[in-house]
């Protein structure tokens, strides 16, 4: 495997994934071969096949392998016995097939005209019409490489140089090397840089570094416990490890920006929620962007749980904030009036309403500071409670007052406790008023993200269903162009009505029946499920 900067897309890279040849005599491991193979198709985005002459019956049976596919991997994990119709999901994550030719000797023409590579390559997997086991056998290598790979192309190659050469290849220089060969490479080389897509699975989902050694981990550890690769689980695996990055990348950022922008304490709660709001949002974005296949919004689920500990962090952070600032306001503005308290400075007639008159300065001096936060009321009703005991004895020991009048300071004390205290259940009214219209937004917020992922994901999807059945509509053609008009028109009802049905066929209604099911069952299935023709 070589990985080297695209030369012509400066933000790709370029994965040459090589294999072992196929069909080594030495080794006679078929099954290794068809893992080879198997592999290489799931992994890539261009499978190059390089074969030696010309295209004949020999090379179809030497590619033999994709026939195999099948066998040896699965679209969907629950496929289960509908073995036909999973393979034809194949075509929706196969690469492209092209086939090099090298040493080809022939000239390209048709009908004794010209043709060019790639119409060699289309009559050379034409089907032949017929029941008998040697027509199947025919078309069965060429009907498969029709039907699972969405784009064929081909390239010849003459020889490069004499045959004294050959042996010395690689040490030729370049000017020895065949002229028109060196152009056929040109072309190819060109072809494949420019044409080659990116890889990219169910959804949309597009193949970088990481999710590489995600799919060659998964598809190896499959082979190697004895299951067949299935791409389902692959991108179910990729999507499980990803999305839990997601998760924690949108945490992260939702921290490090709370972090940079939150100056604690807020003068408001509604302070701190906008601002929430507007970070949770970018953090809820920033995971849909990189999440995908999340079942259920499991992974979404998770994240706005783990966003609202965090909210109810940042609120507990809050108010401590504001606690721990208004209670070491309290203690400098109070602090000299309760130390003249203790020193006997209102200990005497007329003091307890001198007490009252000053320290009333001081609780406006203390609502005029700014940045207190949300618990200025309730820090500064503990604060008053605490001192309660110290005013009522400086109230008993005021001798000017008559005991009705001291019961008159006692209520009016008692009538800003209770006012100080009001202020406090308003404040918590309030907050939890704000709190439940946050979750409210968010919500809505969420459920809006939420419903504009799954359009994006219904729209590739429609995407991709509307290319496979463009690609089986051309193998339907191709299969129709073998059969009678009789088996053609009875098929094409069989895709209208969804419905499997008697084949009318004088020569071998049974055989005739056994065949176009085992090639056109995937598109009756499809027809039946999804209600489209594809006829």
């Amino acid at each position: 495997m070589w990985c080297v900067p695209h030369p012509r897309n400066p933000d790709h890279t370029l994965v040459l994934l090589d294999t072992e040849g196929l069909g080594d005599v030495e080794k006679g491991d078929n099954q290794n071969d068809s893992w080879l193979f198997a592999l290489a198709v799931l992994l890539s985005s261009t499978l190059i096949y390089n074969s030696m002459g010309t295209i004949n019956q020999q090379a179809m049976d030497q590619l033999h392998y994709v026939t195999e596919l099948t066998h040896c991997i699965r679209a969907k994990s629950s496929s289960g016995r509908h073995e036909v119709k999973d393979s034809a999901d194949f075509v929706s994550f196969f690469p492209d097939f092209v086939w090099t030719l090298r040493d080809f000797s022939l000239e390209l023409e048709a009908n004794s005209e010209p043709i060019i590579a790639d119409e060699y390559l289309e009559n050379s997997l034409k089907l032949r019409q017929g029941n008998d086991k040697k027509t199947k056998s025919f078309n069965e290598t060429r009907l498969c490489i029709r039907k699972f790979f969405p784009e064929k192309k081909c390239f010849i190659f003459d020889r490069p140089a004499q045959r004294k050469y050959l042996v010395h290849l690689e040490q030729l220089p370049e000017e020895d090397v065949d002229p028109e060969f060196r152009e056929q490479v040109e072309e190819f080389c060109s072809y494949i840089l420019s044409h080659s897509k990116v890889k990219t699975l169910s959804g949309g989902i597009t193949v970088n570094g990481p999710r590489l050694e995600t799919l060659v981990l998964t598809f190896v550890n499959a082979i190697s416990s004895g299951d067949l690769p299935c791409m389902e689980n692959a991108v179910l695996a990729l999507a499980e490890i990803e999305n839990s990055a997601a998760v924690q990348k949108a945490i992260a950022h939702y921290e490090q920006q709370m972090a940079e922008k939150l100056q604690l304490p807020t003068e408001t709660l509604k302070e701190l929620l906008d601002l929430h709001r507007d970070v949770e949002k970018e953090a809820i974005e920033g995971f849909m962007t990189k999440s995908f296949k999340d079942v259920d919004q499991v992974f979404q689920k998770k994240l706005m749980e783990q966003l609202e500990a965090k909210l109810d962090d940042f609120c507990d952070q809050n108010m401590k904030a504001s606690s721990d600032y208004c209670m070491t306001l309290l203690q400098d503005i109070f602090g000299p009036l309760y130390e003249d308290v203790k020193q006997g400075t209102f200990s005497k007639p007329g003091g307890f309403r001198l007490f009252i008159r000053k320290r009333q300065e001081l609780k406006n001096k203390y609502y005029q500071a700014p940045r207190k936060g949300i618990q200025a009321e309730e820090t500064l009703k503990k604060y008053l409670d605490s001192r309660v005991d110290l005013d009522d004895a400086l109230l008993q020991a005021d001798l000017s007052l008559t005991e009705e009048e001291k019961e008159t300071e006692v209520e009016r004390v008692m009538s800003e406790y209770a006012e100080v205290a009001n202020k406090v259940l308003e404040e918590m009214h309030k907050k939890n008023e704000e709190m439940m219209e946050e979750k409210k937004k968010s919500y809505k917020e969420q459920m809006e993200l939420m419903a504009q992922k799954i359009e994006e994901e219904r729209s590739q999807l429609m995407a991709e269903i509307k290319s496979v059945l463009k690609l089986k509509n051309r193998v339907f053609n191709c299969v129709t162009s073998i059969l009678s008009p009789s088996i053609v028109l009875n098929q094409k009802h069989c895709l209208e009505v969804g419905a499997l049905c008697q084949w009318k066929d004088s020569s071998s209604p049974n055989a005739t029946r056994h065949f176009v099911l085992s090639l056109l069952l995937p598109l009756v299935h499809s027809v039946a499920e999804g209600g489209l023709l594809a006829g």
